[in-house]
């Protein structure tokens, strides 16, 4: 980690196919991006290049939240998104630039992530501290195997 920036990586049990919808679906993503605690709700979510999405993080706890919306830079099915994010207070200003690399490995998925440009309000420890959290909920999701049965 540097002074602003988180870098991340993980290997999921998953494919990359349903790596990348955990990434592009609204409940799927509200379901496992934010951390422990938090609630999230997609208000927008337009999926393409140049696309935008806004969402809020709810403080299960003090009933507060936060609200942040981007645009998609760059998106490659099932191997490569690049999406910026801009929070809504203006304490917390500037552009995130967040990049997720997805890679078919023998165990399912390599993941990395890096987080660029994070608010200085923001520790990058904290950052990284939550970025786990919701990797870990989004292993949750996409590793079990559950039939239509």
């Amino acid at each position: 980690m540097s002074d602003n920036n988180v870098s991340l990586h993980r290997v999921l049990k998953a494919s990359p196919e349903k790596v990348y919808r955990a990434f592009t679906e609204a409940t799927a993503i509200a379901s496992w991006l934010p951390p422990y605690g938090f609630l999230c709700t997609v208000h927008e979510m337009n999926v393409e290049t140049g696309g935008t999405f806004r969402m809020s993080f709810h403080n299960f706890t003090t009933g507060n939240s936060h609200s942040f919306g981007g645009k998609y830079v760059e998106l490659q099915p099932n191997t490569f998104l690049k999406y910026t994010d801009t929070f809504d207070d203006p304490n917390l200003p500037g552009e995130m630039v967040t990049s997720v690399w997805l890679r078919k490995s023998i165990a399912g998925t390599e993941i990395k992530i890096t987080q660029e440009g994070i608010p200085p309000m923001i520790p990058a420890d904290m950052c990284y501290l939550g970025w786990q959290e919701s990797l870990e909920k989004l292993a949750k999701l996409v590793e079990p195997e559950i039939p239509d049965a």
